[in-house]
């Protein structure tokens, strides 16, 4: 069985450390732990991988944000990957700093990447793994925010939690988004 897992974010040095690129980041993190690399292929990064006998397909698009569908679409196709497979990392202006939250379904809530997903792939249901950022901006600033990168305060909070994300990863692959669900939407 395969599984698509996609981590938003844009390319390019200047965005590597970025609020917007904590999907890159938690892709990079499960791809050493895996032991596999990334390799440049058509729209993004990709590496390719096992948990059990599960396969892994890891893509980090490069797209850039807003058309981060077109590489997704081309991936399901591709691989044949049907919906209930596919897992979105994306970061979330919504939770707090660190905090994850799995859903099966839902809007965009604003997100450009996670809008260019939903009209290319067809609808809202797929499932996404939410990765706090916090709105810790003033008026205005959202884009500054988003492209800013983590404070030193942030940093150990977001380093912990992105080794939970790889075990969410682990688990939606092994144990579907049910129990995955119960399992890392509780935890603080």
């Amino acid at each position: 069985m395969k599984y698509l897992i996609v981590g938003l974010g844009n390319p390019g040095d200047e965005y590597t450390l970025t609020r917007h690129n904590i999907g890159f980041l938690i892709l990079e993190s499960l791809s050493d732990k895996l032991s596999i690399s990334f390799s440049g292929k058509r729209y993004g990064n990709v590496a390719q991988g096992r948990i059990k006998n599960k396969q892994l397909i890891l893509l980090k698009p490069d797209t850039y944000m807003n058309l981060s569908g077109k590489a997704v679409r081309y991936y399901m196709q591709e691989e044949n990957i049907s919906k209930e497979n596919i897992l979105i990392v994306t970061d979330d202006l919504a939770l707090p700093t660190g905090r994850l939250r799995i859903k099966t379904k839902g809007s965009d809530g604003g997100h450009n990447g996670l809008k260019s997903i939903q009209e290319l792939v067809a609808g809202q249901d797929y499932s996404r793994l939410r990765f706090g950022i916090s709105n810790e901006f003033s008026k205005g600033k959202q884009v500054d925010y988003v492209l800013g990168k983590w404070s030193g305060e942030e940093w150990p909070i977001v380093q912990k939690s992105i080794i939970k994300s790889v075990e969410a990863i682990e688990s939606f692959v092994l144990a579907g988004p049910a129990i995955t669900m119960n399992k890392f939407n509780t935890a603080g």
